[in-house]
């Protein structure tokens, strides 16, 4: 074998994965076609859940430490959700796509890893011991595993001839990072009489110190094929048509036409290959949940596949990576597919819409609908299936970040392994076969006991014997 893991992509869910692989020990090659990485923004936020993942991994002060990363809010079909604090501890953050990647290429080049680029991938192929990938370039190499984060328009799943059924593209908007000037619009989504609307998010600031904007254009007659290039002329039209001369364009960094498409891959896992990120699910960009959801995949997926690698994994580890990651993407399908029809994309002001939309708008004032629709748009909400155990209603969900007394919850998990919070110093002969694979920590602490997964969800909890939990997730003592 040439390398345990090969990464097929470079961006943000690729890094992750490597990252995460790095962690647990296990050799990696990251190949991109590209021979450069991109600096386009592409993404502009990090939701809570993501932001929790990496602070997991003592990650997030350095990233946001690189620059200006404002405190932002979700919104659902463009109704801003209130900052609760009280559900998600660590808030939105405006981090461009572009910071991350370029984050993530300097801590792996630290550690060692760096990117092979202009690698193209052309063939592949999987037998019982491992994957052969075949490049442009001539060159081959052998792999246990290979994972696909190539993006939308990926040459694995191509190569694979994986089914990635759905909705085809039906019209396009403009998505653009700008500066602009004049009176600063109150809201971030605003619609004209006639059906035109323009949708505002901060993205931090230029080298220079000035405010960065990613804008959003849409409406009636502007919906055209993806290769035509957006003109100046064209985002200075469409900003006069919803905001008047309110709003000047100073300056268009980049953009870019995105489609309504969403489809997703019946199957994330094919042998010794697996899809993550836009490689499994498309989608319009609503809220950066698909690179968060790709983050996501990627952290589901390599404690996984380093457990496989070291040989301790149970037979059906690495199914769970479809099991739990498939639902999670549907669900994100779903919810951007409602938005869609609630913003009313290609501006048709349908009286029917309009409707749904107002009473839609009043409800999300409630408390209990504004949680609902956080979770749901932060990541928040994925509660994965943990067979074996009780309805506990902390199991299947991110740990909470506990204050342990010299350590925090998030700060045990950083070692990349399993932790067994152990307050009242009960399970120390139960979990000691595993002590090569799980952490006992918490003792004293007056909190409950649970067994955290090595990425942050919890999958037991209670009072009863945790050795069930400990042999299904963490495989058999050595």
């Amino acid at each position: 074998m040439d390398t345990d893991v090969l990464i097929v992509g470079a961006g943000p869910t690729g890094m992750t994965l490597a990252n995460e692989l790095l962690l647990a020990g296990v050799s990696t090659v990251l190949a991109d076609r590209l021979g450069q990485r991109s600096d386009l923004s592409r993404a502009g936020g990090v939701q809570s859940r993501t932001l929790e993942a990496l602070d997991q991994r003592g990650l997030l002060e350095p990233l946001l430490a690189t620059g200006d990363h404002p405190v932002t809010t979700g919104h659902f079909a463009g109704i801003p959700l209130p900052l609760q604090t009280e559900r998600h501890c660590l808030p939105w953050r405006s981090v461009p796509q572009v910071v991350i990647e370029e984050f993530f290429e300097r801590h792996l080049a630290a550690h060692g890893l760096h990117a092979r680029r202009g690698h193209e991938l052309v063939g592949l192929a999987q037998d019982e011991d491992g994957v052969t990938a075949a490049f442009a370039d001539g060159t081959a190499l052998r792999s246990r595993y290979l994972v696909a984060a190539d993006g939308a328009h990926s040459t694995v799943r191509s190569l694979l001839r994986a089914e990635f059924p759905g909705e085809p593209g039906t019209l396009t908007i403009v998505a653009a990072d700008v500066r602009l000037g004049g009176s600063d619009p109150s809201t971030a989504h605003t619609w004209s009489e006639d059906g035109h609307w323009a949708a505002l998010f901060p993205l931090g600031t230029d080298p220079r110190g000035r405010q960065l904007r990613r804008l959003v254009l849409g409406g009636p007659g502007r919906s055209l094929p993806r290769e035509i290039p957006v003109t100046e002329d064209e985002i200075r039209d469409g900003l006069r048509t919803v905001f008047g001369t309110r709003v000047e364009l100073l300056e268009l960094r980049y953009a870019r036409r995105i489609t309504n498409a969403s489809r997703q891959v019946e199957q994330y896992r094919h042998g010794r290959v697996f899809l993550a990120g836009d490689a499994a699910h498309v989608h319009l960009p609503l809220g950066a949940q698909g690179m968060n959801t790709g983050m996501q995949d990627a952290f589901n997926l390599g404690w996984k596949l380093g457990a496989a690698v070291h040989g301790w994994a149970p037979g059906y580890l690495l199914d769970t990576y479809h099991a739990e990651r498939h639902p999670a993407g549907a669900a994100v399908l779903r919810n951007v597919r409602a938005q869609s029809l609630l913003m009313d994309w290609a501006g048709t002001r349908d009286p029917e819409v309009l409707a749904a939309r107002e009473i839609f708008t009043a409800m999300a004032q409630l408390p209990a609908a504004q949680g609902y629709l956080g979770d749901l748009m932060s990541g928040m909400a994925v509660r994965y299936p943990m067979p074996g155990t009780t309805s506990h209603p902390l199991v299947g969900r991110p740990a909470p970040d506990l204050d342990l007394g010299p350590d925090r919850v998030h700060e045990l998990l950083r070692s990349g392994r399993g932790v067994l919070l152990d307050p009242a110093d009960r399970f120390a002969e139960a979990a000691g076969p595993w002590a090569d694979r799980v952490d006992r920590a918490g003792k004293g602490a007056g909190v409950e006991p649970m067994l955290i997964r090595p990425d942050g969800y919890v999958c037991w909890a209670g009072a009863d014997d945790p050795a069930a939990a400990l042999r299904h997730w963490f495989g058999e003592p050595r």
